[in-house]
């Protein structure tokens, strides 16, 4: 895929996440070298100029001698490599490394063409830096995260080279690279920036999307497994209200369940007035969660094709202008916004869930077994899928309010973003979970119905049997959970052209 900065779609994001391959578009190259030539000039002056020849956060006072910016540059990747924890998924990790790319390819960062040119050549070589999670709180920059790259492309610390982990060194001479010298500004440019966090919550994004589509469904099929209303999804009551998610996915709804023939068995003669709001309300909470994911999707859209670092770097004329993009504040409202539309999405599902195993609500046999009592059924799966959505819940509240000054007292409000958007993968996990043991449940609740249910979930419910066979006394029931959170990593529950935010 080739990057052309400043105008990457989240489409295109979605596929880096995805695996595909990375290269910057030729027309950047000219404001690179012009970026590094203004350096250069702004060197040539002989004025302190922050992060170019003082030193950094509150030793900014602190004058370098001009034999030593080399050194400077190299000793602030080393001391701010300080992360703690697992290390980045690499998916992730090859992501961060691919935004940072397209932040310093619009010459603003003051690098030098080689040295972009040396990150690129890593993404294309499949060469990932090992980069501990833990340790940034969202400004200035993702410090901590990103100095581990950065190590990595001076030969120290850790890479994967194809998946297989090794010392930094040996990762790039198998490669057939040169570690990197820094020089002027590059360090500080390549630590300062939000491409940490922001790569984690567009993985949270597009993670979310999918299980959003996912949940679309599975909340179609156990309409049908309770022999619920379509009536809800009529776009006339969705017209007065005029929330665009809420509408598009009452159609959504409708289009999932056309020509159910379940739903024509209890047209006519049906004693309920009303279903549960789990059923009734799915156009209105799932329509506020999307529209929650399109706007946080906008602010990532946006914050991905921007330039994070500090100072900034112009040319005509040659000026070092010090400034805030490194704080990550967007992308930290975002994550919470994510955050909790994810946990939302959990919530109905686990009440779908709940209501299908209840015999006095859903009209089926208990817990789905066909011989309750002897058999548990679908009883404590439904336990796992509470636990998840508590466990989500605890994780939800927001990151951005919280705030602990560091260096100093120099920077002195921060966003906590990265932890805000890196909890977001262990949520869309337990989300993933939540949803298929829905999908077994609401597969199983149809299989006692005579009738069927439409095409399109027919054919959902043909996917789960060819994966997982009905339920009929109790088993180690495990195996079947991972089964159908297989079934939805690969995706096919995203196919039915329902509504998203990519």
């Amino acid at each position: 895929m080739i990057l052309k900065a400043g105008q990457v779609s989240l489409v295109s994001w979605r596929a880096v996440y995805e695996g595909d391959t990375v290269a910057l578009d030729e027309a950047v190259w000219a404001a690179v070298a012009r970026g590094a030539a203004a350096v250069e000039t702004i060197l040539g002056r002989g004025e302190p100029v922050y992060g170019i020849n003082t030193g950094f956060g509150k030793l900014a006072t602190v004058r370098i001698a001009p034999e030593d910016l080399e050194a400077l540059q190299r000793n602030l990747v080393l001391s701010h490599a300080a992360g703690v924890g697992e290390a980045m998924p690499l998916a992730v990790a090859r992501l961060m490394m691919a935004l940072k790319c397209a932040s310093l390819a619009q010459g603003a960062s003051g690098v030098r063409v080689e040295t972009l040119r040396f990150l690129e050549a890593m993404l294309a070589r499949d060469v990932v830096p090992v980069v501990p999670g833990q340790g940034s709180v969202g400004a200035s920059g993702d410090l901590a995260p990103l100095a581990h790259m950065a190590a990595a492309m001076m030969g120290v610390g850790e890479v994967f080279l194809s998946s297989a982990r090794m010392a930094a060194a040996d990762g790039l001479a198998k490669a057939g690279l040169e570690p990197v010298v820094l020089g002027p500004k590059e360090g500080l440019a390549l630590l300062n920036g939000t491409q940490f966090s922001t790569a984690y919550a567009l993985a949270g994004l597009f993670e979310a999307e999918a299980l959003f589509k996912a949940a679309l469904v599975t909340g179609a099929l156990s309409t049908d497994a309770a022999k619920g209303s379509d009536a809800p999804f009529d776009p006339r009551i969705h017209a007065l209200r005029r929330h665009r998610g809420q509408a598009e996915v009452a159609v959504a709804l409708q289009n999932l369940m056309a020509g159910s023939e379940i739903r024509k068995s209890h047209m006519i003669g049906d004693e309920r007035v009303q279903d549960p709001y789990c059923l009734r309300c799915q156009p209105q909470v799932m329509g506020a969660v999307l529209d929650v994911l399109r706007q946080a999707a906008a602010t990532l859209e946006t914050e991905a094709n921007g330039v994070t670092d500090n100072p900034l770097i112009f040319d005509e004329p040659a000026a070092a202008l010090s400034g805030g993009n490194f704080h990550a504040e967007p992308v930290a409202f975002a994550a919470d916004m994510i955050a909790m539309a994810v946990c939302e999405i959990g919530s109905l599902a686990e009440r779908r869930l709940a209501m299908l195993v209840d015999a006095s609500l859903s009209g089926l046999p208990a817990f789905l077994s066909p011989r309750p009592g002897l058999n548990s059924g679908f009883m404590i799966p439904q336990v796992t899928a509470a636990a998840l959505v508590a466990e989500n819940k605890g994780r939800a509240f927001p990151a951005v309010v919280d705030s602990i000054p560091t260096s100093a007292n120099q920077e002195d409000h921060v966003s906590m973003a990265a932890h805000g958007a890196r909890r977001l993968m262990g949520m869309t996990e337990n989300l993933r979970a939540i949803v298929a043991i829905e999908l077994l449940a609401a597969a199983q609740g149809c299989d006692f119905h005579k009738e069927k249910s439409s095409e399109v979930l027919e054919a959902v419910r043909g996917r789960v049997r060819e994966r997982v066979p009905k339920w009929e006394d109790d088993r180690f029931f495990a195996p079947d959970i991972e089964a159908a959170i297989q079934l939805l990593r690969d995706g096919p529950l995203t196919e039915f052209g329902l509504p998203g935010v990519t």
